[in-house]
């Protein structure tokens, strides 16, 4: 069995819900309490891709507020993807993330150079009131690079495991065409069967 190890960052500003998303992943429970995100916050899940291979994400949280962003450059290195998200009732919050976007462009690269996968998340839809069009969320996505966008509810459990796949899948996909020179290498690593944690959770695939 081949398992492959992948850190993904997931960042916004704050109370945007990225703690709520990591840990409805990761457990598949709703956490109803806010509590604000200081530095970075670390979770693993764990996916059976294939009868062959098996996904190991890192799930890196990065704090919103802006007075730890001047930190990012460390929580990058070595990421291969990146969730990046928005309160699709805040208008701001979704203006902030061309802010984050670029902050990723310039500080988390692939080993070839290129910027690495990202999807956008647009977290909340379970509530009525929206501050910003699907139209110009799909506008934005396109022009900044990202590999899609997608709605989530974390409360309702709409499209999170969906979101993470699609993004999972993206990286893969493009690790498996770059050159062996430039692949990380610690992305896969032989892992007996007998360690397969099942109480972290199996990969779904995608409705």
């Amino acid at each position: 069995m081949t398992e492959h190890l992948l850190k993904i960052l997931i960042v916004g500003d704050g109370n945007v819900g990225k703690s709520s998303f990591v840990h409805r992943y990761v457990s598949g429970q709703f956490n109803k309490t806010y509590k604000m995100t200081v530095g970075v916050d670390f979770s693993v899940k764990l996916l059976r891709w294939s009868d062959k291979e098996k996904v190991r994400l890192q799930l890196w949280d990065i704090a919103g507020q802006e007075r730890f962003i001047s930190m990012t450059r460390i929580y990058y290195k070595g990421a291969l993807g990146c969730v990046v998200m928005f309160d699709v009732t805040s208008s701001s919050s979704f203006s902030s993330c061309r802010h984050w976007k670029q902050d990723l462009d310039n500080k988390a690269m692939l080993p070839n150079g290129d910027s690495i996968p990202c999807i956008l998340v647009a977290n909340k839809c379970d509530l009525a009131h929206r501050a910003v069009s699907a139209d110009t969320i799909d506008k934005f996505s396109k022009a900044h690079g990202f590999i899609t966008w997608m709605e989530t509810s974390v409360k309702d459990n709409k499209n999170v495991e969906e979101a993470m796949r699609m993004l999972a899948q993206e990286i893969l996909s493009v690790q498996s065409t770059m050159d062996p020179i430039h692949r990380p290498e610690f992305r896969v690593y032989p892992h007996p069967d007998s360690e397969f944690n099942r109480s972290s959770g199996e990969g779904r695939g995608c409705c």
